[in-house]
């Protein structure tokens, strides 16, 4: 598993809405810009995505489409890699459009989802399943907040999740 180092990491937080009513979207973007503001990563983002996307070619023809449906093709390859999942989080279900009742399929987000990177590459995304244990976006974010006082990256977070749950 690679190991980011701070000074080239970088976030990315997607959300639904940059509404204060949907929490805890607010709350994350405000560590986000933190993260950043203290210096525990290079760069910070927000992104706002939607409620969800198409499953489809149609989607792939805007650019705002395109770029939502890379993002969570790079987020599966790395949960892949990994021995994780998206899921619950990026479901797909069958939906029907209300003005021409056409049936096509959707991928639901999440409210928050994080992307981190060292340089270009995906190192982290949140949230995820182990089937045993959630590693959220509050839990990643967390764990970043630690660099700047010498606990580093050591450890698996899947394995510090389950114990989380556990209690341990």
């Amino acid at each position: 598993m690679a190991t980011a180092t701070p000074g080239r990491r970088s976030v990315v937080l997607f959300v639904r809405s940059l509404s204060p009513t949907e929490t805890p979207a607010a709350g994350h973007v405000a560590r986000v810009r933190d993260l950043e503001d203290t210096g525990r990563v290079a760069d910070a983002s927000v992104a706002v995505w939607g409620r969800e996307i198409e499953l489809s070619a149609r989607a792939r023809r805007t650019r705002a489409g395109q770029c939502v449906l890379d993002r969570i093709a790079d987020f599966r390859a790395w949960a892949d890699e990994r021995g994780v999942s998206m899921s619950p989080f990026f479901d797909a279900r069958e939906r029907s459009s209300a003005m021409t009742g056409e049936e096509f399929a959707a991928l639901r987000l999440p409210v928050c989802c994080l992307a981190e990177y060292d340089g270009d590459e995906l190192v982290h995304v949140a949230p995820y399943s182990t089937g045993d244990a959630i590693c959220t976006v509050a839990d990643r974010l967390d764990r970043l907040d630690r660099l700047d006082r010498g606990d580093g990256e050591g450890g698996s977070d899947r394995i510090e999740a389950v114990q989380a749950l556990r209690g341990d």
